[in-house]
C-alpha cells in the first residue's frame, strides 16, 4: 500500500459532507471527534476530513499546523482503516497545540476504535 493521501481520498463534497454530519454516528476519543458513515455507493477508498474549530484556534497558522499533522498520522496509518466505502471524519477537540507524537498515538487509538465500532 502506498504511503500517500491522493485526492479520490479527500471528503470534499458538500452533500457528502452533509450527510456524514447529520446520519453518521461518532465516538470521542480524546482529542478527536470520529465522524464516521459507511456509504456503498462511495469510491474504493476511504474518503476523510480534517477539521479544527476556528473558535478554539483563532490564527490559520495553527489550524493548518493542526490539519497538517493530522493528515500526516492518517497518510501513515490508513491501511489499518478495514472498511472500504466509508465516509470519516476527524475533528480536533482540544484547546492544547500537539505534537506529532501525541497526534500519532491517540490516531492509532481512535482507528483500533473505528474498527471496533464497524465490526
Amino acid at each position: 500500500m502506498k504511503f500517500t493521501f491522493p485526492k479520490e481520498e479527500r471528503l470534499h463534497s458538500k452533500k457528502l459532507i452533509e450527510e456524514l454530519f447529520n446520519e453518521g454516528s461518532y465516538f470521542y476519543l480524546y482529542p478527536f471527534r470520529v465522524t464516521f458513515l459507511v456509504k456503498e455507493d462511495t469510491s474504493k477508498p476511504p474518503q476523510v476530513l480534517f477539521s479544527v474549530s476556528k473558535k478554539k484556534f483563532k490564527s490559520a497558522v495553527k489550524r493548518n499546523r493542526i490539519k497538517r499533522l493530522m493528515k500526516e498520522a492518517y497518510r501513515l496509518n490508513k491501511s489499518q482503516v478495514q472498511s472500504d466505502h466509508l465516509v470519516l471524519a476527524f475533528v480536533y477537540t482540544s484547546n492544547d497545540m500537539p505534537d506529532f507524537k501525541f497526534i500519532q498515538k491517540r490516531f492509532l487509538k481512535s482507528l483500533d476504535r473505528l474498527n471496533k465500532e464497524l465490526a
